[in-house]
């Protein structure tokens, strides 16, 4: 079994943009995603067997979605500012519109369905917020932070190791859109 997901990944040209934000959320009880590892999450597909890996990459190359342009801002958190978990940043675009089309084309292999899709890239993940007044103002003085726009014309399947350090992400295949 491997850990697998399906991403989109954000342009190198956004590192030092998330590198300044991340260092802004910088606080105890807040563990900071490397900067070069974020990217917006379509589907998390978890332990799947090896054997089906070639099979869902034939599925996932008959989406239906063509390439777009999506904006990347806008900070938030879930579930919500009351108790934080996650920190991240929004995307805007047609994503719905993609996440529909993976769901549809890996029906076949009983994934858990997405029955909430919000589109957005993780910054942070909150063990415990000591500060929450403290987080929540940071939050809320980044909250209209903009990346710029991105074209959107291809999704990852990836695997992810689970490292004491933090995850090590290895791109299986990339799916152009069409």
């Amino acid at each position: 079994m491997i850990r697998t997901f399906i991403a989109v990944e954000l342009p190198d040209t956004f590192i030092p943009e998330i590198e300044r934000i991340s260092s802004m959320l910088k606080a105890p009880g807040i563990k900071l995603v490397e900067p070069g590892l974020v990217h917006i999450t379509m589907k998390f597909l978890g332990d799947t067997q090896e054997d089906k890996v070639e099979p869902i990459i034939s599925a996932l190359s008959q989406i239906n979605c063509r390439p777009f342009e999506a904006r990347i801002k806008g900070i938030g958190v879930f579930p919500k500012s009351g108790y934080i978990r996650v920190i991240w940043i929004g995307a805007q675009g047609e994503f719905g519109t993609l996440h529909n089309e993976i769901e549809r084309v890996l029906t076949p292999f009983k994934f858990k369905k997405d029955y909430q899709f919000t589109p957005h890239a993780t910054l942070a993940r909150v063990k415990q917020a000591r500060e929450k007044a403290v987080i929540l103002d940071k939050i809320n003085k980044l909250g209209e932070v903009d990346l710029g726009t991105m074209v959107v014309n291809s999704i990852s399947f990836k695997k992810s190791i689970l490292t004491p350090d933090g995850p090590i992400y290895h791109t299986i295949r990339e799916i152009k859109l069409q």
